[in-house]
């Protein structure tokens, strides 16, 4: 229960910045101001915005059906809660450190497409249940090129653990010992003669370790844009054709839940992007010569030090994923839907398939 509430207030943390720096380049991007007047340069906005919500009325439409109505909110937020529970924020700090981590969290998150169907179908509004139908379409799609990413991390890796996998991508593998796959970790610039055991920084990182992980990556952040519905893939949340999409007839705590299931996928999407590609929660900084940037900016496993860098370095790359997210949405027009399907099936599955062939060979390779 503890862990729970403390994941909540982290989310929270970070959700509402997020939301009020989205305001604020969105505005930025459009010649405008955004929020002013609520504190010093509209800073507490985003606070005033969760307060009204929480004092709406909660209207369940007449003819909708209650149950399905009132428990899809509970449902989508309940499943983007639980994938937080394998993410490793530093060395030592991981709500679970469980083995089949990566399975886990792709198999829980999946389950908001069942809330989706609920809210939509509950609403018992037409425009509720075309959009639900297109993001349920949507999502169930760009899982299948996302997912591919994310095995051919896998394969490269040998293990389903997130913290695992960031300890490979970083200096700390030294000093650690409990790694079952330990003699095979820095495969590819080490068996070319480069020993960036001891360099660390964007060295060890797994887009520069196996470079076809790049594109794996770019696959990846372009289908988590997909399935968090957001621009240019924001086709469920139409406003020109369903007015809001699937929840159109939600008000209140129901609306902020969703609101807030939302903006937590799109956290936790940049999170798992952070630690399959990005070295997770350790230092981009190599060391250089006799300058050895990795080794303060990464601190000592097990101590206090360690830990702070560890989650400063991943809230950091974090947020400027999250920042790439609010750029694209006022950048890039909304596709067709046949656009949308045409990228997942005809141009993202295809290079993932290949992606995680070469991923295979590259395994067999370097061994």
């Amino acid at each position: 229960m503890l862990a729970v509430i403390l994941c909540i207030l982290f989310l929270l943390m970070v959700v509402v910045p997020v939301v009020y720096a989205e305001r604020k380049v969105a505005a930025f991007m459009q010649d405008r101001l955004g929020p002013t007047e609520a504190g010093p340069h509209g800073i507490l906005q985003p606070i005033l915005d969760v307060l009204k919500l929480l004092e709406k009325e909660d209207i369940i439409p007449a003819n909708a059906d209650k149950k399905l109505f009132a428990y899809a909110p509970v449902v989508i937020f309940a499943a983007v809660l639980a994938g937080f529970a394998v993410i490793p924020v530093s060395p030592n700090i991981i709500s679970s450190g469980a083995y089949l981590g990566v399975f886990y969290l792709l198999a829980i998150v999946s389950l908001d497409v069942i809330g989706l169907l609920m809210a939509g179908w509950g609403s018992n509004n037409k425009y509720a249940v075309l959009g639900a139908m297109r993001s349920v379409g949507q999502i169930v799609s760009y899982e299948i090129p996302a997912g591919l990413a994310v095995l051919s991390v896998v394969m490269i890796c040998q293990s389903l653990d997130f913290q695992e996998i960031s300890f490979q991508q970083g200096i700390l593998m030294n000093q650690f010992a409990g790694l079952e796959n330990e003699t095979n970790y820095l495969f590819g610039l080490k068996a070319l003669g480069i020993d960036v055991t001891n360099i660390g920084g964007i060295t060890t990182w797994n887009i520069v370790r196996m470079p076809f992980l790049f594109i794996g990556f770019v696959i990846y952040f372009i289908s988590s844009l997909a399935e968090c519905n957001r621009a240019p893939f924001d086709i469920p949340e139409a406003e020109s054709e369903l007015v809001a999409g699937f929840h159109i007839e939600y008000s209140g705590f129901r609306f902020g839940a969703l609101f807030l299931a939302e903006y937590s996928l799109m956290v936790l999407v940049s999170l798992v992007a952070v630690i399959l590609f990005l070295g997770s929660w350790n230092t981009p900084l190599p060391n250089i010569g006799a300058v050895a940037l990795a080794n303060w900016t990464t601190g000592t496993l097990g101590s206090w030090s360690g830990n702070l860098w560890g989650i400063f370095w991943l809230l950091s790359k974090t947020l400027l994923l999250l920042y790439t997210q609010i750029w694209i949405r006022w950048t890039y027009p909304r596709l067709r839907v046949d656009q949308l399907m045409h990228l997942c099936w005809k141009v993202f599955t295809p290079i993932a398939l290949a992606l995680v062939l070469l991923a295979g060979i590259w395994r067999l390779l370097m061994i």
